[in-house]
């Protein structure tokens, strides 16, 4: 029996990546448990003076190091883009192509200041959580990313809402809709939420 339901909202995954996972877990609830504790030590990695201040967060390279850092304990395709189509995101052959574009687009967002630094980190999270490049973990990764963005332009990280976006509940449906205004252009919902 798949420890990830198929009909949760969240990305699915194929069998094949399901085999993937590393520790030995019998609930929904222990995977979460498990994921949470990889995930916070990543991101203490992530927002530390000396990672925010020698490493470069807009290239690939740390992209996909943050992502094997979330998942390394969890998953064996940590930090590897998705080779199989999912019930969101793009078509997997454009990944690195349409990456490239966000990262490009997020160095010239920084550097001409084209957009307050919360609504640069919100872009980012929103783009990169609709190319949705792994297997899953997408939107953590994608928070996580826009919250090292912010950290580096000198913003306290963002509240997401503060409260359980994995869970399905209240929170999590601010939170899709949020995306959904983003898909259409608005970031101002997102925005907020992100700081709410």
């Amino acid at each position: 029996m798949s420890l990830l339901p198929r009909d949760d909202g969240h990305t699915l995954l194929t069998p094949d990546e399901e085999a993937e996972l590393i520790p030995s877990l019998v609930t929904r609830g222990d995977l979460n448990e498990w994921e949470r504790l990889n995930i916070l030590e990543a991101a203490r990695w992530a927002l530390s003076p000396r990672s925010l201040s020698r490493i470069d967060p807009v290239s690939e390279n740390y992209l996909r190091d943050l992502h094997r850092r979330m998942f390394d304990e969890t998953w064996k395709w940590a930090g590897r883009y998705r080779s199989t189509e999912k019930n969101i995101g793009i078509n997997s052959y454009r990944i690195r192509d349409s990456l490239g574009g966000l990262l490009g687009d997020v160095r010239y967002w920084l550097e001409h200041k084209t957009f307050s630094a919360d609504e640069i980190a919100v872009r980012l999270h929103h783009r990169l959580a609709f190319i949705h490049p792994f297997s899953n973990g997408n939107g953590r990764h994608a928070r996580l990313m826009a919250d090292v963005v912010a950290r580096r332009q000198g913003q306290p990280i963002f509240t997401w809402g503060s409260g359980g976006i994995v869970s399905a509940g209240e929170i999590r449906k601010r939170y899709i809709d949020a995306l959904h205004a983003a898909d259409g252009n608005d970031l101002r919902p997102l925005v907020a939420f992100a700081r709410s």
